[in-house]
């Protein structure tokens, strides 16, 4: 099981924000995310958007830091984007 999650650089609300995914299945990104406390509203589309101050606490739970690009080759090789 692998979760990445990209640096926390995206403005909105006040805030920055990191991009977490699966490159699996949702399945395991919302399980991840279930883990780490995050609020099903923060699921969008194909990604959960984590604030900075939480980016931390996802590496710490297990996903891997990866670039923004990276992000979106990953979710366009397993098909979930």
């Amino acid at each position: 099981m692998t979760v990445y999650i990209d640096p926390p650089t995206w403005p909105g609300h006040g805030r920055v924000w990191s991009h977490l995914i699966s490159d699996v299945s949702y399945d395991e990104l919302h399980a991840f995310a279930d883990r780490l406390g995050a609020p099903p509203r923060a699921f969008e589309r194909d990604h959960y958007d984590i604030p900075s101050h939480r980016y931390a606490d996802a590496v710490a739970a297990g996903a891997v830091e990866v670039s923004s690009r990276e992000v979106v080759r990953l979710l366009h090789g397993a098909g979930l984007r």
